[in-house]
């Protein structure tokens, strides 16, 4: 339970700064900040371990590209949704 919600909390962390870090406005709510900051918290966590050998500095950086990269990608994607009926 406590590795949960200390992923929750790095995943606020690794979204908002991915978020800071990106150019205009994002239309993404604080939900799928999280959820996208800890998939890149974790996925860079993992690349940086397997290519870098886990230095803590290049695996925050490491997740932070990733995690610009999730919510660029969920932007893409949800931006192409239509409304039409």
């Amino acid at each position: 339970m406590g590795s949960l919600i200390g992923l929750l909390i790095l995943g606020a962390i690794f979204g908002a700064l991915a978020r800071l870090f990106m150019r205009g406005k994002q239309n993404i709510g604080i939900i799928w900040t999280i959820i996208l900051g800890a998939l890149g918290a974790l996925g860079g966590g993992w690349l940086a371990d397997t290519l870098f050998g886990g230095s803590t500095i290049v695996t925050w950086i490491v997740g932070i590209v990733l995690s610009i990269l999730l919510i660029s990608l969920y932007l893409g994607f949800a931006g192409r949704r239509s409304t039409t009926t």
